[in-house]
């Protein structure tokens, strides 16, 4: 008995991020998009302790993988693209523009397709182990929750704001799949010595939250996909 428990205490943890992201999409399409920011974090954090939990209790297994993704996939894929599509439903569009407005909303759910060819990609992927190789989905979440939090109000006010809505969405499904090598906030040591990036990222991105809000978060993504391309670049 004991024995099936423990197999079962990750598998648990990712249901539970499952629940998340599906409470998130729920809020996402309401347009309550601060409660769908929590449960995206709050998904993201049993994210962290599933795949923690199973390595400490060492019973990792394939289902736990195939279970894993799915879940990601909600969280990180398809709750995210609700709020963009929510946020471009209810955008300034010109009357003149007929069915084309009517239709441009539906292109946020891009960004979940490709959310989830990215988590197939990263099971497969063995360079994947200490780094990443494209851009994170939870990171991309956070970006969006956050910009759409921040930023949502001004963005659907203009077609301008809402345009730039869609370029994004594209831009950030590219992203998540391309072959663009990006650091890992993943500790052999706690030194200083080789965690250089690591460290300088966190301590710079905790200052422009502070100074920038929900908001910030998202700039601080942005930073972090600049700081990778500029790290790369150095050793090579």
């Amino acid at each position: 008995m004991a024995n099936i428990l423990t197999r079962n205490i990750p598998n648990a943890i990712t249901c539970c991020n499952l629940v998340c992201g599906c409470v998130a999409t729920y809020f996402a399409f309401g347009g309550f998009y601060q409660a769908a920011f929590l449960f995206i974090v709050l998904g993201a954090v049993f994210d962290f302790f599933d795949g923690m939990t199973a390595r400490l209790l060492g019973v990792s297994s394939p289902i736990g993988k195939e279970l894993d993704s799915l879940a990601d996939d909600v969280t990180f894929g398809v709750a995210p693209s609700a709020m963009a599509f929510t946020l471009l439903s209810t955008a300034s569009w010109p009357e003149s523009w007929g069915a084309v407005a009517g239709v441009l909303p539906y292109a946020a759910f891009i960004m979940a397709a490709f959310s989830a060819l990215r988590l197939a990609k990263f099971n497969l992927d063995e360079r994947q182990a200490t780094s990443f190789i494209g851009l994170p989905t939870p990171a991309n979440t956070l970006f969006w929750a956050s910009l759409i939090v921040g930023a949502g109000d001004w963005l659907a006010s203009s077609v301008w704001g809402a345009l730039a809505v869609v370029a994004l969405v594209l831009v950030s499904s590219w992203l998540l799949v391309a072959e663009i090598p990006m650091f890992a906030l993943k500790f052999k040591s706690w030194g200083w010595r080789g965690n250089e990036v690591k460290y300088a990222f966190i301590a710079s991105s905790a200052v422009i939250i502070l100074l920038l809000g929900a908001v910030g978060v998202a700039v601080a993504i942005a930073w972090y996909m600049l700081l990778s391309v500029l790290t790369q670049r150095r050793k090579a």
